[in-house]
């Protein structure tokens, strides 16, 4: 008969409760990090983009440093053998009475003016469009979606008769006040404001005694603030960019913005007797889209601050 040890079961018991109340640690499964697959054909489309963008801006930038000779003896896409930037920038400037400095003063007055009223209209408009409920509002949308459909030379003409009988045209005037009316900058902002802006942020406004104008400069306008910055930018660039309009209102050359002053330079080669100043142009040109690239880069953290303020909800 064998002698057992009365205490074993018992130790046995409390070693398998131990096993069973001890926290079983998670098993950690592995997680293989999938690469992001890459396209080879959407990788050479970018490139092909990329290289039509670009390609004209270095071509800009490379023939403005050429001498007018170096025009025509070099490359079109390389630099030539002496680097006349800094001499064809002077040159222009000083051409024919410092007359390039007279048409860059007259495209800023347009873009400040027509372009900077023509935001303002815009986010007035568009802010009371979408805020504000009133009879009529769907014709008002109608007109504004006809009005985004048709083309600017469509209305040239017509515009061009109506500024002749009010005695406007060859005047700044003539320019400033048709670029004073966006209406896909209205329509913008009429749908960027019924987005960013909530009603429940105005009621609360008005209830602590904010009139309108104080809940549109203080709560509505900061919101704002990214599509005020993209209707700027689209229509400063179609106001420094204009040709067509100034080309049929403006005779005077004093009232020249830089398109009409470029082209001009540019028409004396087929001039009789008219001085050949492409190399003027080139440069010229480089320096009219300088200020565009500017702004784009400058302004480009207001788009950034705006996209990524309705990201985080709390």
């Amino acid at each position: 008969m064998t002698s057992g040890n009365p205490t074993a079961p018992a130790r046995r018991d409390r070693s398998s409760a131990a096993v069973r109340l001890r926290p079983q640690q998670p098993r950690q499964r592995s997680r293989t990090t999938r690469k992001p697959r890459r396209s080879v054909l959407l990788t050479v489309l970018t490139g092909l983009v990329l290289i039509y963008s670009l390609l004209p801006l270095f071509w800009l930038l490379i023939n403005a440093s050429k001498t007018p000779a170096g025009l025509f003896d070099s490359f079109g896409l390389w630099f030539g053998e002496d680097f006349a930037l800094l001499d064809n920038i002077v040159a222009t400037f000083t051409y024919d009475d410092g007359v390039f400095s007279r048409w860059l003063g007259n495209t800023l007055l347009y873009v400040v003016v027509g372009a900077g009223g023509a935001t303002l209209l815009a986010v007035l408009g568009g802010y009371a469009l979408a805020i504000f409920d009133f009879p009529g509002k769907r014709a008002v949308f109608a007109v504004v979606i006809g009005a985004v459909a048709v083309p600017g030379t469509a209305l040239a003409v017509p515009t061009f008769l109506m500024f002749s009988q009010l005695g406007l045209t060859n005047t700044p005037w003539a320019v400033i006040i048709p670029s004073l009316i966006s209406p896909f900058g209205l329509y913008l902002m009429w749908v960027f404001a019924a987005q960013a802006v909530p009603r429940d942020l105005l009621e609360a406004a008005r209830i602590d005694g904010a009139g309108e104008i104080r809940s549109f400069l203080r709560v509505s306008l900061p919101l704002l603030a990214p599509g005020t910055v993209t209707v700027l930018l689209f229509t400063t660039v179609a106001t420094w960019n204009n040709y067509f309009l100034p080309l049929i209102m403006i005779r005077d050359p004093d009232w020249f913005p830089l398109t009409l002053g470029l082209n001009s330079w540019n028409a004396q080669a087929s001039t009789a007797g008219g001085e050949v100043v492409f190399h003027l142009v080139i440069t010229g040109s480089l320096i009219t889209i300088a200020p565009l690239i500017a702004a784009f880069l400058l302004l480009q953290r207001y788009w950034q601050s705006g996209l990524a303020a309705g990201s985080v909800k709390e």
